[in-house]
């Protein structure tokens, strides 16, 4: 099965969902997103499937997602695209597609329900 890991080799939890793709035998395309950030429609779609909305897809514990008040309860999707776009580092990761769908993998677990 191909699967692509949207993939930051710092975050432990990305390591992990990388080792369990391969583990089980995937051919694996990784796409460090911070190099290579995805379009904003490139995230809408992976976003839709994953079935989340991009505010489920921040990472709120960033601490720029605070500094650019993307916490408030006021803030809409498009904003929050917006600021992945300007700051890929917002973007939660990792987020995983293989023909099953897509998953962000938090719990690193969570991949296997698209293997």
């Amino acid at each position: 099965m191909k699967a692509t890991i949207f993939h930051n080799p710092m975050c432990g939890t990305s390591r992990k969902t990388l080792e369990i793709l391969r583990d089980s035998g995937c051919d694996v395309r990784v796409r460090e997103y911070m190099k290579k950030p995805p379009s904003r429609d490139e995230l809408v779609r992976l976003y839709k499937r994953a079935g989340i909305t991009p505010r489920e897809g921040l990472r709120a514990k960033e601490p720029l997602a605070d500094e650019l008040g993307l916490n408030r309860h006021d803030v809409t999707n498009d904003e929050v695209l917006g600021a992945m776009m300007e700051h890929p580092i917002l973007i939660n990761r990792p987020l995983v597609e293989t023909p099953k769908g897509v998953r962000l993998c938090r719990p690193q677990e969570v991949v296997r329900e698209i293997l």
